[in-house]
């Protein structure tokens, strides 16, 4: 008896894939005008600490339907735990409160230079790849596109020392960057697991450091705004749950490479939405970015070579990195 091979499922249409590249770069590329409209009502503690919370309850519940399991072996939670401080404590509060003085569209492109800063470190990193020249090339371009970007703010120095939050917003790229790299050496079972843990956790630690500070004191009812309730839930709804299934299902669908373009689009489109806004666009910001981006493009090429303790698997590790970068335009 003839025996019949199983055909393989079709490719989703072309209106499909296009579909899900703009949702994830209008999802994304919105969340720092959202943060910024945010914390201009709420307490940034409060803010990013009840949302962050609630995202991972909501990424639990989704697990759980699924029947994933949820439960993470006892040496894996001291690195999810100190990779959630790192990623969601450091990362995400500190661009919460860094956005209090700093436009969305300049916060985006800081951010934007994540890559240069988990190329530099993991120079430094027990078996972390080792950049080549134009790994160092990107590297010093990056860096001299913040220089760029802030050249207005420097012309007048004693006001730039006074404003901390492109410090804060550089704080937290180098923060996620360094808790990248710890989940990149310490791999859990389940990266969307880890990733409800890590934002539980982060979450619930900004809410008390919140309480701490007294914000909850400023959560007066002339705060609840449409405008910053808006925010609250676009960051929730759009940024973390529409966003990432819809580049959960690009993954699938399409090469890492080709779904992680979303690091070079969503900067412009954070620009492109803060100026609709009443943000300022000049060529500071235009030619920052442009250079800032121009680097990444070369640090994300041009590593040395595979890390000396990861010689395997490239095409998961790519995999995970991209995960782990998403995961940062998600909250």
């Amino acid at each position: 008896m003839r025996q019949v091979t199983p055909s393989a499922p079709a490719p989703p249409a072309p209106w499909a894939i296009l579909l899900a590249f703009t949702l994830v770069y209008l999802a994304w590329g919105t969340t720092y005008l959202a943060i910024r409209e945010g914390v201009k009502q709420f307490p940034p503690g409060l803010f990013g600490g009840l949302r962050l919370t609630a995202a991972g309850l909501i990424l639990f519940a989704f697990l759980a339907l699924r029947g994933e399991p949820l439960r993470l072996r006892r040496r894996e939670l001291f690195w999810v735990g100190l990779a959630g401080l790192l990623l969601f404590v450091g990362g995400n509060g500190l661009i919460t409160v860094g956005e209090r003085t700093v436009d969305s569209g300049v916060a985006s492109i800081l951010v934007a230079t994540t890559p240069l800063w988990m190329g530099f470190i993991e120079m430094f990193w027990p078996g972390g790849e080792r950049l080549s020249a134009r790994g160092w090339t990107g590297l010093l371009i990056g860096l001299a596109g913040v220089v760029l970007l802030l050249t207005p703010k420097l012309q007048h120095p004693a006001q730039f020392l006074q404003d901390v939050g492109p410090f804060l917003v550089l704080g937290s790229a180098l923060s996620w960057s360094v808790g990248s790299l710890v989940l990149r050496r310490h791999r859990s079972r389940s990266h969307l697991a880890a990733a409800a843990y890590q934002m539980v956790l982060g979450g619930g630690i900004q809410t008390l450091i919140g309480l701490g500070m007294g914000e909850a004191t400023e959560l007066t009812p002339e705060k609840f705004t449409p405008g910053a309730v808006y925010a609250f839930f676009h960051l929730l709804v759009v940024g973390s749950l529409i966003g990432f299934v819809a580049y959960n299902w690009l993954l699938g669908h399409v090469s890492a490479t080709l779904a992680g373009t979303y690091a070079y689009v969503n900067p412009v489109i954070a620009v492109l939405v803060g100026g609709l806004w009443g943000e300022i666009i000049d060529g500071w910001v235009i030619g920052g970015m442009a250079v800032i981006l121009a680097g990444v493009a070369l640090v994300r090429t041009g590593a040395g070579g595979l890390p000396r303790q990861a010689e395997v698997e490239v095409g998961e590790e790519e995999l995970d990195e991209t995960l782990l970068v998403a995961q940062e335009e998600v909250i």
